[in-house]
Parts: structure tokens; sequence; C-alpha cells
């Protein structure tokens, strides 16, 4: 998949942290980063744009979790298929098993490097991609 075709919805509550992720996505070479401050904005900007390519999710956001954006993401039906990969501190083995459970793709630790973020958005894009196009 090219990542310059790419839409990706960037949810994160620290202006700085947004910033870094905005920075190394691009240097990806994702063209478009849609920046949302919580999860609230985020829903909002779900249900009157076409579906991002890609959500970056952070957990910890200060009035919805991202648990709750997640699960809200796989229960609209226009979205549903929207992978969602997970960034947050927190690194506990439950944080990640929540994630999943709640619906993530992927589940990125911070800190991280810009390979590993590239490596995580390859593989969550990758397995989700439809079968059919080869």
């Amino acid at each position: 998949m090219e990542l310059q075709q790419l839409t990706v919805l960037l949810v994160e509550d620290s202006p700085m942290f947004r910033v870094m992720l905005r920075d190394m996505l691009q240097q990806m070479g994702v063209k478009n980063v849609v920046e949302q401050p919580n999860g609230k904005a985020a829903m909002e900007y779900l249900q009157g744009q076409s579906p991002p390519d890609l959500v970056c999710l952070d957990l910890t956001l200060p009035d919805v979790s991202g648990y709750d954006v997640c699960e809200h993401i796989r229960r609209t039906p226009a979205i549903a298929h929207v992978p969602v990969l997970m960034v947050s501190a927190r690194n506990l083995p439950e944080d990640k098993a929540y994630a999943e459970e709640a619906g993530a793709n992927g589940y990125l630790g911070k800190p991280f490097t810009p390979e590993e973020l590239e490596k995580r958005v390859r593989q969550v894009l990758k397995a989700a991609a439809p079968r059919s196009s080869a």
C-alpha cells in the first residue's frame, strides 16, 4: 500500500507528541494527516467525513478513552473496517489485551522510533487490507 495516498486520523491530546507523530508520519510519506486533540473531536470528525485509511489513537485522552473511541469505530458500520493503531505510554499486558478487545488492529508503546512506527503502520495496514487486492 502506498503511504502517500493515505489519510491518517491522529488522535492525541499532547500537542508536543501530536506534532512529533505527525512529523514521523509525514517523513514516512503520508501526505494527509488529520489531527484531533481528544476522543469526542475524533468521533465527530469520523461522523462527517469520508473515513480515513488508518486511525492512530492515543489510549489516554482527556474526555473519552481510546478504548471507547475504538469501540465506537467498531460499532459504526460506515467506519468499522478502518484499521486502528493504539499508541500509548501504557505498556502493561492488560493494556494491550484491552486494546485488542476494543477492536484495535495494533498496539505501539511509547516511546518508539520512527522505524518502529513505520513497521507497525505497515503491519496494521497489510493485515487490514482486503484479501482480494493483490
